[in-house]
């Protein structure tokens, strides 16, 4: 498991409550879903973040990453990193 890097956020009382329920049926912790949400965040606008540049152009065009609603799944997280923190997570609150 990486190292983390404590923060402080803000979420509406909505939120609060929904991930809290979250927690409560799939007792995943909440900070988990924090970051994979921020994990969306950062694929959703990663044309916008520094990095390595294609080698091949094609066409100049590079396309955005879907749209994410509320109604469709989030992606799979990356090979092994949320489920091994929450299978370490097992039944802690």
């Amino acid at each position: 498991m990486r190292k983390k890097i404590s923060t402080t956020i803000y979420v509406t009382p909505e939120q609060a409550d929904k991930l809290k329920l979250l927690h409560e049926r799939t007792k995943v912790p909440v900070a988990v879903y924090i970051r994979e949400g921020i994990d969306l965040v950062l694929r959703h606008y990663a044309h916008l973040l520094p990095g390595q540049l294609p080698l091949v152009d094609d066409a100049g065009i590079t396309p955005r990453p879907a749209e994410v609603s509320p109604s469709t799944a989030p992606p799979a997280p990356r090979a092994g990193e949320a489920q091994a923190e929450r299978a370490a997570a097992g039944g802690k609150k």
